[in-house]
């Protein structure tokens, strides 16, 4: 096995194949290591993030490294039908690219059983192994920008079912109506690993009655207490905390607050716990009004923070202190000067049951609460008269601009020996510009020169992390945020390094970013 270099609580363990990666994963659940938080398994390589105050990454190398690859992943006992009706836009290019007919590319895909080896791309996505050992096929060269949900593609030896529309590079080959992602199952993904799948065709049937998914229920507002009324979201509003760990094996990543230390610092201010959400606001342009009485805090992106009375009454208020609201009040922010994130904390919380143990939305895989818009009201628990509030605190300085360039150390690696020597100078020696199609998945970036490969094989799905940076065929880099897929196809040359996290959750459209390797 190698182990490569992600960031400085990651690292990549290469193997030889699929086999040897689930033997590792086995081992590693059966046996845990002290100080590994996440494992995130792929076609050849598994995933690995730890705590460096826990272990260390040489340590961590030793003991992984002397690990048996014997050890096999515990089979369940079930087996799991799914009709398809194999009308795929892609299924005859499938048959002309294997030299057969699209029946004979249908026959061989229903003809044996398939196995869950992991999960990852989006919640419930699942990379199936086995079957016929000719259906091994490229991903598509240009991805399509929609994929419906329940369509069965092929990628290289894997068969796969997108759980909801999304973007994707697998060759279609049919559709079911079989939902792969259910949060009102006890286990919402439908395919685990360990599970057996087998294909059936359906073809020419009349379409099953797939039955919407009811509502969320709005929260309801305590009789007694208080509660936050949404006046206006600004460009995007959402309820976010420390993320939704430990959730892989369902495919599902972590989210949570983009800065972290500013939404451990809000909740600190008003004595939650650290990790207890917040509303986290982009660019400003927001309203709440209290019901109630309230303390709230704001901190993160340097913005006016506004309260006006109900009588009308209207003071500026300072940021990184407690704040205490009555009924009638409203809090506005205003449009940020730097930094584009804030966290809104609330005392005792709010009263919303979590999805998946997390009240953090995960605008990619959509799990989580809804976007936060005009009129939701938000319920806030309870606390006992006289809780603890935290002293002010000093914003911090230096916030991104796009007055000046950003600097963020990054780890090389994974997959640096994939580019030229070249690209690998250019990736620190030129300034790149976040555009516009940025969001919670990822800053794009856009260089006046492109990264070159030197290897352009097709690289197999591994595990991605929140900082990677990862460089598609346009050889303009994406650096993955909070929302990033658990896994890629794409190399990715380096990493932010976790000091850095929070300060690229808070770059604005149009700054400039300068990337700077640390020593290894």
């Amino acid at each position: 096995m190698r182990f490569l270099p992600v960031n400085l609580n990651a690292v990549l363990v290469e193997l030889e194949d699929l086999a040897q990666t689930l033997a590792l994963l086995a081992s590693l659940r059966a046996e845990p290591i002290a100080g590994i938080e996440e494992l995130v398994p792929a076609a050849r390589t598994l995933l690995i993030t730890f705590r460096p105050a826990a272990i260390s990454a040489g340590e961590l190398a030793r003991q992984v490294g002397a690990r048996s690859l014997d050890a096999s992943e515990a089979r369940s006992e079930r087996r799991i039908e799914i009709p398809v009706r194999y009308d795929g836009e892609d299924l005859a290019e499938v048959a002309g690219l294997l030299g057969i007919t699209p029946d004979e590319v249908v026959r061989r895909h229903t003809g044996s059983d398939y196995n869950v080896a992991f999960t990852g791309f989006a919640p419930g996505f699942a990379y199936l192994s086995g079957g016929h050992p000719s259906l091994n096929v490229p991903r598509r060269k240009v991805p399509r920008t929609r994929i419906p949900a329940g369509a069965v593609g092929l990628a290289g030896s894997f068969s796969g079912v997108y759980p909801q529309a999304s973007p994707g590079g697998w060759q279609i080959i049919g559709v079911t109506d079989t939902p792969m992602w259910d949060l009102s199952r006890d286990t919402p993904a439908l395919l685990q690993p360990g599970d057996s799948v087998r294909f059936v065709d359906v073809t020419g049937q009349p379409r099953a009655k797939v039955q919407a998914a009811a509502a969320p229920a709005q929260p309801a507002v305590p009789k007694s207490g208080c509660a936050l009324e949404i006046r206006a979201p600004g460009l995007q509003s959402l309820l976010q905390d420390g993320g939704r760990h430990g959730q892989a094996k369902q495919g599902v990543s972590a989210s949570g607050a983009m800065d972290r230390r500013s939404l451990q610092a809000a909740n600190r201010l008003v004595g939650n716990a650290s990790d207890a959400a917040c509303i986290e606001v982009a660019y400003g342009g927001f309203q709440l009004a209290c019901r109630g009485d309230a303390v709230v805090a704001v901190t993160g992106a340097e913005a006016p923070v506004t309260l006006t009375r109900a009588d009308g009454a209207r003071w500026q208020l300072p940021r990184y202190q407690p704040i205490a609201l009555a009924d009638g009040d409203v809090l506005a922010l205003g449009e940020p000067t730097a930094g584009i994130r804030s966290y809104i904390a609330v005392r005792g919380g709010f009263d919303i049951a979590p999805v998946l143990g997390s009240l953090s939305t995960d605008t990619l895989a959509r799990v989580g609460p809804a976007v936060l818009a005009a009129g939701d009201v938000l319920p806030v628990r309870a606390v006992s008269a006289g809780a603890l509030v935290g002293e002010p605190e000093a914003p911090p300085a230096g916030l991104p601009t796009v007055h000046e360039e950003v600097v963020l150390d990054i780890v090389l690696g994974p997959r640096t020996d994939w580019f030229t020597p070249d690209a690998v100078e250019l990736l620190c020696g030129q300034a790149w510009t976040v555009t516009p199609q940025s969001n919670r998945v990822g800053i794009r970036l856009a260089g006046e020169a492109a990264l070159q490969r030197a290897n352009h094989a097709e690289l197999p799905s591994e595990g991605t992390a929140r900082g990677s940076i990862q460089v598609p065929a346009s050889g303009q880099p994406v650096l993955f945020l909070a929302d990033h897929p658990l896994t890629g196809g794409y190399p990715v040359i380096a990493s932010v390094a976790t000091h850095h996290l929070d300060r690229a959750g808070q770059i604005p459209v149009n700054a400039r970013v300068r990337f700077r390797p640390m020593a290894q």
